[in-house]
């Protein structure tokens, strides 16, 4: 988003206002379908969720507090991301020179002198960070995975690219999906599962981890189990008790790094006849928790070779 030079003044006093409040967090989706219009030399109007908005028709310093890896997967110049998208494998590499911000930090914000924010909705200080720079809010969950990466497009003056990246993936996907349940059956079913030292829980069809290809893009099929408990609310926390009801005839595992459960040593886990068939295929949580291009080709390849055994 962009933003002029706020004047010493204004930016002495928007620090002083942000050393005492706090209200909510988080993140991603919605605008309508409008497309940008043309204003001003060097702007575009943004039609936003919260209304139209003037931002830079190119954006030089953005700082992504949510849809950073979307904004990445488009080429867009970033100078400041949320901890998690920092910390994710996928992205280490290309955000080595990008500082690490968040809601609460206005100095840190000030400081990376941003033309354009993009911010969750219930995140802290949007009204300063307005005043910092144009602040584009995103509702989590108001769009799909696929409208997100075109509103991103469109944000950045990219929609045609993000349009042939979505058709292109969508394709291939869909075809992947086709060979899979060719090869494991039409009515065959697959659960995502992900653990901590103390809890399994179990995915939907809109909770990255892959879910959105193999249940959306690919059309495979999900216990009725899961069906019930996961699909309204995203997902489900399962007593070790109830696990087995909950596996599929396949098994995406999604494994946190350090975290150890003591269930996958147990018989009820290995008796499931998923594990018992060798039909677990097992991802890493940390670079499988967005649903942005880059994670989802990541994904996309994985599937691909976990079902298949090929690339």
């Amino acid at each position: 988003m962009k933003k002029m030079l706020i004047p010493v003044m204004l930016i002495i006093a928007l620090v002083m206002t942000a050393c005492g409040k706090a209200p909510a967090p988080q993140e991603n989706a919605a605008a309508g379908n409008k497309t940008n219009t043309r204003a001003k030399s060097g702007t575009v109007t943004y039609q936003s969720e919260t209304g139209p908005i003037e931002i830079p028709a190119d954006a030089k310093r953005i700082i992504g507090l949510t849809n950073a890896p979307n904004i990445l997967a488009l080429g867009g110049t970033l100078v400041g991301v949320d901890e998690w998208t920092k910390k994710n494998p996928l992205f280490k590499d290309k955000l080595t020179h990008v500082e690490t911000v968040s809601d609460e930090d206005l100095e840190k914000i000030i400081e990376l002198k941003p033309d354009l924010i993009i911010a969750g909705s219930t995140m802290k200080n949007l009204d300063k960070m307005s005043q910092i720079a144009p602040t584009i809010v995103y509702t989590w969950g108001k769009l799909d995975y696929l409208a997100q990466q075109l509103e991103i497009g469109k944000v950045l003056n990219k929609e045609a690219e993000a349009k042939t990246w979505i058709d292109d993936f969508t394709k291939r996907a869909k075809a992947a999906g086709e060979e899979i349940k060719a090869k494991i059956g039409e009515k065959s079913t697959v659960s995502v599962f992900e653990y901590d030292a103390k809890s399994f829980y179990v995915f939907g069809i809109n909770w990255a981890r892959g879910t959105e290809i193999l249940y959306q893009a690919m059309g495979l099929s999900m216990p009725d189990a899961v069906k019930k408990e996961a699909l309204g609310p995203g997902y489900y926390s399962m007593s070790a008790e109830v696990i087995p009801q909950f596996a599929g005839d396949y098994i995406v595992l999604s494994k946190p790094t350090g975290e150890e459960n003591a269930f996958l040593k147990s018989d009820t886990w290995k008796n499931i006849p998923a594990v018992t068939q060798n039909h677990v295929i097992e991802i890493d949580t940390e670079s499988s928790s967005y649903s942005d291009p880059i994670t989802l080709e990541y994904l996309l390849k994985l599937f691909t070779e976990g079902f298949l055994g090929k690339a």
